[in-house]
């Protein structure tokens, strides 16, 4: 069993440092998405603001554009939310939407559609 032990360690090191980050390469990096568990009518007017009065840049997420399909409120939401939220977080902007959103370490790029994310 004793030497089992240095194994098992070696084993275990092993897995960590092969095992691939979720975070896109292990740079720390966080996106803001919209919270499954909020009502759809409760996105489209977060939604609505981000894409307006909050200045996020929501060109990709229209017809024909990258980041269109899945062409659902949580994903347009999503795509919306981190926009923001990458171009004011440095100034005090917030992953909150009305408690709509939450900030990830999951990638949710997807296909072509790319979803920024700033230190």
């Amino acid at each position: 069993m004793i030497t089992a032990v240095p194994t098992l360690l070696l084993l275990v090191l092993i897995l960590v440092v092969l095992t691939p980050r979720s975070d896109g390469g292990g740079q720390g990096n966080q996106w803001c998405i919209a919270d499954e568990q909020t009502a759809a009518d409760v996105l489209q007017v977060a939604l609505d603001w981000a894409c307006g009065a909050g200045g996020a840049n929501c060109s990709m997420i229209q017809p024909n554009k990258p980041c269109y399909l899945p062409n659902t409120v949580k994903d347009h939401a999503s795509y919306a939310f981190n926009s923001y939220w990458q171009k004011h977080k440095h100034q005090g902007g917030t992953c909150y939407f009305n408690a709509a959103a939450m900030v990830t370490d999951l990638n949710p790029s997807h296909d072509a559609c790319q979803f920024e994310s700033l230190p």
